[in-house]
């Protein structure tokens, strides 16, 4: 399977945003239309997107016309942020997103992955796995769960998810670099595909990311603000 790039669509208040650490008063970058920064990624060469809808994450999803829109576009959509129940993955699904991202609500309830992926098919259902200081973080990454990675990565797994999204919070949004250390720690524990996200900040990134053996690298404030282009991210996975 070929190492993907996936340019970041984190949406709050109806604006393309990129928060500092997940932190929503830190705000680094914010654009005015989701719908047109995601068609500048997919004219720049991304064939999958990856969306979050942070008001959903801090508690109220409010964001679902612009996500509607989203899942138009040609390109695989996952979507997260306030995915916390069976209607709402269904309303996600039926409306064209591809690949609905699980948080808290698999945490806390993890048996909720068994059932969503045995009515949609496990390539419908990823499971977000966010974790600062080797612990779990859940709510919009307010609260600890006090659970390592590795052991709720292997529940996904067994539970039926078909992939892990994993996001090193302490790196998220800094693009000072990441620890491939962190990320193969759960690459190698578990058998289902990881998506890396967090620290990215320069083309030697990627590879480190790649080298860890995940299937994908999610990319955000980099990207916003010109550190690197996606044009040479490409061309990074084309050499791999």
């Amino acid at each position: 399977m070929a190492f993907d790039v996936i340019p970041a669509i984190d949406i709050k208040d109806g604006r393309c945003v990129q928060l500092v650490g997940g932190a929503p008063e830190n705000v680094l970058v914010s654009l005015e239309d989701p719908v047109s920064v995601a068609e500048h990624w997919i004219d720049s060469g991304a064939t999958s997107l990856h969306v979050i809808d942070l008001d959903g994450a801090f508690g109220k999803p409010r964001n679902l016309k612009i996500v509607y829109k989203l899942a138009k576009l040609d390109a695989f959509i996952e979507v997260g942020g306030g995915v916390r129940s069976r209607e709402h993955v269904a309303d996600l699904l039926q409306i064209g997103v591809d690949r609905v991202i699980l948080g808290t609500a698999a945490v806390r309830n993890p048996t909720i992955v068994h059932i969503l992926s045995a009515e949609f098919g496990s390539a419908s259902v990823m499971v977000s796995v966010d974790a600062r200081g080797g612990e779990v973080l859940i709510e919009g990454w307010t609260r600890s769960s006090g659970l390592r990675p590795e052991e709720l990565g292997l529940l996904f797994q067994e539970m039926g998810a078909g992939s892990l999204l994993f996001t090193d919070v302490e790196v998220e949004g800094r693009m000072s670099g990441i620890r491939a250390d962190v990320i193969r720690g759960l690459v190698e524990y578990v058998n289902v595909p990881v998506i890396a996200s967090g620290g990215i900040g320069c083309l030697s990134d990627i590879r480190a990311v790649a080298s860890t053996g995940a299937a994908g690298v999610v990319i955000g404030s980099a990207i916003y603000t010109g550190k690197i282009t996606l044009n040479d991210a490409f061309k990074i996975v084309r050499d791999l």
